[in-house]
């Protein structure tokens, strides 16, 4: 057996045995196709890293190359990668410089970002002829961020022996294909990229690598003012333009609203609970730009009572504050939505979607940061605001999704604009300040998690809310939907209990059977139903005297049921039907509405349902 083979099986012995199974997996099928270009596809947190660090190992064993460069997104990532590499005997120079022309001497390789190799490819062509060179991509997806991009990252490896691409979300909003990614033609002028390797969400939930993840969102009533001076009310999640869409997501997110801050609460609440089981658990808000940011973190100071971390991505120091906030046991940590995919803190549990960027591949990014497992049973919270594109990518966690290009004729300096824009661009700016936020309420919407839904529309910090905030931070996957489902049952019987209870004495057959404990509120009354044709239903008249805060409690619970009831039956997200009763029946919010407003909305819903709306 020669030196290399000899190097190569020690590689082999001493590393393989420490991979997990789909790594294990992944590493025979790299060296089976033995092909220059390899694309693994590993959901954010499965360990991509130790991986593909493996595989340069065992390269350079057995001398297939001389040299390493890994190309990152952020500058943070370039220093994580070398500190993880020299676990594998690598010596990579993340402080390399394009001024710098040749490596250090000392080193088998550098660290670059993507921005880097743009700035001078031919410099980093130069490198990749010089000596047999392996490319690791990290987050390769953002190679085909800019045109411009993409084809510098073409001239720079494209003389390299081998090429690795990683990436947890293989799939793109525009029609930049990524370099040495494989497209397979469909119909309609689209491509698909072709994986070589793919480990999803999914598969790396039930082998424990990954947290299961619960989103809580959160609704409310918007008001803001446009650019022309109109004011405008609507509940979030409702149906709206594109634009009112964009203004009420705003809204919501100021700092000076309601919205934020009750959401915030919670999730300090949420991080409480969590903690019992995971100590040094922490939260993470991610900000759509330096100043909101700086507004999150004091509000969230007089939350919680302690100072957060925040990191900004012009800041000198934001890697080395990540770092400390990763071995510390601090609580909260605030950061722009630029640097979301370079924060690598594996005890991120909590976290807050406090930007209105509303891109596939940007959320997925986002919730990569809490599904890095440490030990079985930690979960992950995720709070949202109720805008129907994160709910769609929320419940579509688990999917697994292609890079798809499309065959479309777009300006390439257009798509470079836009490009830069969605990375630099703070949210505020994105809608033109085009309008005025004014005020925003917020109501606890639902819960979300593997596909269902859970929990009925309730005030913020009502029990209701505090039954889902009170989850143990140690659950099992099935643990987790067993609970939920029982906290819903509950909920809803209780709500079913107090309605009846509240409701005016009516007549009953003596016959009519007692409805079932754990049954959701009946969504047609008992009473024999009228034609499809007829006219709602009025509501019974009010007592005399006022109706007490018990009483208003429990119709609010009643219509809420109801709402969740028509919500399993249609589909339809629970603000939007709330809006359709609003409209329908006159009257604000159902936080601010009357007994009497409430009965309307009763009887209305009740109505679809006989006449099968």
């Amino acid at each position: 057996m020669s030196g290399a083979e000899q190097s190569a099986a020690y590689v082999r012995e001493n590393s393989f045995d420490l991979l997990r199974g789909w790594q294990k997996a992944a590493y025979e099928e790299y060296f089976r196709v033995a092909q220059r270009d390899f694309l693994l596809v590993a959901t954010p947190g499965a360990g991509k890293t130790t991986y593909a660090l493996t595989v340069a190992a065992r390269l350079l064993a057995l001398r297939e190359i001389a040299a390493v460069t890994v190309v990152t997104p952020t500058e943070h990532l370039k220093y994580q990668w070398a500190r993880a590499a020299t676990a594998f005997g690598i010596a990579i120079d993340p402080s390399y410089r394009n001024a710098q022309g040749r490596a250090g001497a000392d080193f088998q390789g550098v660290a670059v970002t993507y921005a880097q190799v743009a700035a001078h490819p031919a410099l980093h062509r130069q490198r990749t002829e010089n000596r047999r060179t392996l490319v690791i991509f990290d987050e390769v997806h953002h190679a085909g961020d800019a045109l411009s991009w993409g084809d510098a990252i073409r001239e720079a490896f494209e003389p390299a022996r081998r090429r690795l691409a990683l990436t947890g979300t293989p799939f793109r909003t525009d029609a930049n294909p990524i370099p040495f990614v494989t497209y397979v033609p469909e119909a309609a002028g689209v491509q698909r990229s072709a994986s070589d390797f793919v480990y999803g969400y999914g598969p790396a939930l039930a082998d424990g690598v990954v947290r299961p993840v619960i989103f809580l969102a959160y609704s409310g009533e918007m008001h803001w003012r446009t650019r022309a001076g109109d004011e405008i009310t609507a509940t979030l999640g409702t149906p709206m333009t594109k634009d009112q869409v964009a203004q009420a997501w705003r809204t919501a997110l100021d700092p000076a609203g309601e919205w934020i801050q009750r959401v915030l609460e919670a999730a300090d609440r949420r991080l409480t609970e969590v903690r019992r089981a995971m100590p040094d658990a922490a939260g993470l808000v991610i900000a759509g730009d330096h100043e909101t940011a700086r507004a999150y973190a004091a509000l969230l100071r007089r939350v919680s009572g302690a100072r957060p971390v925040v990191v900004l991505s012009d800041d000198p120091t934001a890697s080395r504050k990540i770092s400390a906030f990763a071995s510390s046991t601090d609580r909260w940590m605030v950061a722009v939505r630029m640097v979301s995919e370079g924060v690598d803190v594996p005890r991120l549990a909590v976290g807050v979607y406090a930007t209105s960027v509303s891109t596939a591949l940007f959320f997925a990014q986002a919730v990569g940061r809490f599904v890095r497992a440490r030990r079985r049973g930690e979960t992950a919270s995720v709070f949202l605001p109720s805008v129907p594109v994160l709910l769609g990518f929320a419940a579509e966690l688990e999917a697994e999704r292609d890079h798809v290009v499309r065959a479309l004729d777009r300006d390439p300096e257009a798509e470079l604009a836009e490009a830069e824009r969605s990375r630099e661009m703070p949210d505020f700016e994105v809608l033109g300040k085009s309008f005025e936020a004014l005020a925003a309420s917020a109501t606890f919407d639902r819960v979300l998690y593997d596909g269902g839904e859970f929990g009925t529309a309730t005030e913020a910090g009502s029990l209701e809310e505090e039954d889902y905030l009170g989850l143990p931070g140690l659950l099992d996957p099935d643990q987790v939907a067993l609970l939920l489902r029982k906290r819903q049952s509950r909920q809803l019987t209780a709500r079913s209990a107090a309605a009846v209870a509240s409701a005016p004495p009516a007549p009953a057959p003596a016959s009519a059977p007692a409805p079932a404990a754990a049954a959701p509120v009946p969504l047609a009354p008992a009473a024999p139903a009228p034609s499809p044709s007829a006219p709602a239903a009025p509501a019974p008249p009010a007592p005399a005297a006022t109706v007490s805060r018990e009483g208003l409690a429990a119709l609010r619970k009643e219509l809420n049921g109801l709402v969740g009831a028509w919500s399993h039956r249609t589909g339809q997200p629970h603000g939007v039907i709330h809006a359709e009763l609003r409209q329908a029946c006159g009257g604000p919010a159902i936080p601010q509405a009357s007994a009497d407003q409430i009965r309307d909305r009763i009887a209305r819903i009740r109505q679809w349902a006989l006449s099968r709306r």
